[in-house]
Formats: C-alpha cells, structure tokens, sequence
C-alpha cells in the first residue's frame, strides 16, 4: 500500500503542477529572487505549493481511512493556507534596494559586510546604507543595479500563526505524550507547538536553492517511512509515503533549472505536514534526524543574526554560493549529507540500538 500511496501521490502532483504553472505563468505571478546570484531566475512562477497540497489532498481522498493521513493533510492545508497568504503579501515590492560592487584594490566594509575587490552586494541594512554615500564618494564602489524587495508579513505574526498550527495538532490527541520513553504529560503541548515552529522554519529556511527543499523532504520522508517499517509500525508509513510522493512529483518541475518555485505556501505545507507525521506516527525522534541539514541552517542563521557569527549572505547555502559554490553541487552536497545521515541512523538503530 506505501508504494501505492506513493505512486498515486506522485503522478498527481505532477499532473496538478503542470497546470498550476500555466495558470500561474497566465496569472503574472513570478518570482524576483532578492540574492544577486539568482537574478535569472526572475519570471519563474511562484506558489507552486498548491499543486503539492492538491496532490496531498487527493491522497487523503482515496485513502480516507487512514487516520494518520488525513490529519496530517489537513495540517498540511492549514499550514498551506498561512504561506499563500505570506506568497500573496510577497507580490507586493515594499522597497527597491541598491546593488553595490567594490571596485577599489582593497577590501571595503559596508554594513556588516566586507567586500573583497570586484564583489558585489545588496545595500540592505541600515548601517549598510548610512555607508553607501561617503563610500560612492570616495569611488570605492559603484551602483551595478537594483533588487526589488517583497512585501513580507512580520517575525511576530507568522510565529504566531505556526503557534496556532502547533494548537491544532496538539488539540486532535492524536499525538502520544510518550517521546523517547518518557511520559511527557501536558508538557507535550509545547513541544508540540516547538516541533510545528521548527519544522516549518526548517524546511522554509532551506528552500532557497533549486529543488533543494523538495529534494531533501522526499529523502527525509522516504527515509521516515522505512524506519517505521523497520520498526513494525506500519501505520506511520503512509503518510510519509505521501510526502514522499508530493516532493518528487514536484521535484518533476522544480529541479535545478526550475520551472516552478513552491513558495511560502509549499514549504508551509511540507514543514507543517512532516512533523506531522512523525508525531502521530510515534516516530519524531527519527524524523528530527533526518532533518538535521535544514535544522542546522536554522542554527546558523540564528547565530548570524545574534551576532555570534559573520556571514556574507544568509541563508548557509547562499553564504556557500557566494563563496565560489555552483548551485547545482551545493544542491547535490544538501542532498548527499541528508541521505548519508538517514542511511547512517537506520544502520545504527538495526545493529547498534
């Protein structure tokens, strides 16, 4: 039945995704990538995430009577539902920010940045545009261009919105309050709404890059799936087997050179759907493994944005980019490393647990 699940999931996100895409490519509703790097992907169509919750739907459709499923795609629409809103806010531009190129012999620091001869950066902050002028002056950079920047709902509210998913799983008691042997009691409450926050933050976090999110969800998912096998739980396999099923289907379009980009409204829908389905599954310990590479980026960014680190571009993958990395090897680096940790984790559950 997994594999059935999964085929079915498949082959319908690919049929939801091409006509998604005519109608959002007919609809002018694209992407203007604010990292300089990817101002070729500009025009891609956006919000492909509603081909992945249709497929998601179809699933839970036929195989309504699994339980697991059809609350975990119901999460994965209410979680859908708050990035289309975020994707819709995001086709409005709330300002037009410069794009600057050192061209003196030295390196120069504008804002929180330090810009080695002939590289280049968007004029961001505050410090970075106070900066701006006497270096202009000076003739130590030059204008190269401008990025368009999104109209983005605030930090608070979107925490808010994902605190309010969190409730709604937690208020089904469809997650056991046992994690790793230990009866949690109400205190499952919270990390049920931590685990929701996390997750969605994670996998949105990572989906900066070409099939990236996709690629590393499908892995994860599959992974999440086999280890419930292994374990002698089947129920939990379905509805990884569905998230499996929507990320590869997708993945169909959304493969480096991308033909349609997810948007807040997938990669909501997929964070949302995956810590799902490793709680009610009873699996969450594993699942949290598998998405160790998303789950450091967030990390690191945190230690940016706390000053702890310095990096020259956030997120992680983009700081890798910016470093000299193609996109296409730090796609195939995410991937590998995720793969690696899963098939790592359920050899040492088999033989060492």
């Amino acid at each position: 039945m997994l594999i059935l699940t999964f085929i079915l999931t498949a082959l319908a996100t690919i049929f939801f995704t091409y006509f998604v895409r005519k109608i959002l490519i007919n609809a002018g509703v694209t992407d203007s990538p604010i990292v300089t790097e990817h101002r070729h992907k500009t025009g891609t169509p956006t919000m492909g995430g509603l081909a992945m919750l249709l497929g998601a739907a179809l699933a839970a459709a036929v195989f309504f009577h699994e339980q697991n499923l059809v609350l975990t795609v119901l999460i994965m629409l209410s979680a859908g539902l708050v990035g289309l809103l975020d994707d819709l806010l995001g086709l409005k531009i709330k300002e037009v920010q410069k794009v600057a190129r050192n061209i003196a012999t030295h390196p120069i620091t504008i804002g929180r940045l330090t810009l080695k001869p002939g590289e280049e950066a968007r004029v961001a902050t505050p410090k970075a545009k106070e900066d701006l002028p006497s270096l202009l002056n000076d003739g130590k950079i030059e204008i190269t261009g401008e990025t368009p920047i999104k109209t983005e709902g605030t930090e608070r509210d979107k925490i808010i919105a994902q605190i309010v998913l969190g409730i709604f799983l937690a208020a089904t008691g469809a997650v056991s309050s046992t994690v790793l042997g230990f009866e949690a009691g109400i205190f499952i409450i919270p990390l049920v709404i931590f685990g929701v926050i996390g997750s969605i933050n994670s996998v949105n976090l990572i989906d900066g890059m070409d099939g990236l999110a996709a690629g590393i969800l499908a892995i994860a998912s599959a992974s999440c799936a086999i280890f419930a096998i292994i374990t002698g739980n089947p129920t939990a396999t379905i509805p990884f087997g569905v998230l499996t099923g929507v990320s590869v289907g997708f993945l169909v379009f959304n493969h480096y050179p991308a033909s349609i980009i997810m948007g807040d409204t997938g990669s909501f829908a997929l964070g949302a759907g995956y810590i799902t389905a490793g709680f009610v599954g009873d699996v969450i310990y594993f699942a949290v493994i598998a998405l160790a590479i998303p789950i450091i980026s967030v990390v690191v960014s945190l230690m940016h944005r706390s000053h702890i680190i310095k990096l020259p571009v956030e997120p992680l993958h983009h700081t890798l980019h910016y470093k000299g990395f193609s996109e296409k090897k730090i796609i195939a680096l995410y991937w590998s490393t995720t793969l690696i940790i899963c098939v790592a984790a359920i050899l040492i559950y088999q033989f060492l647990w």
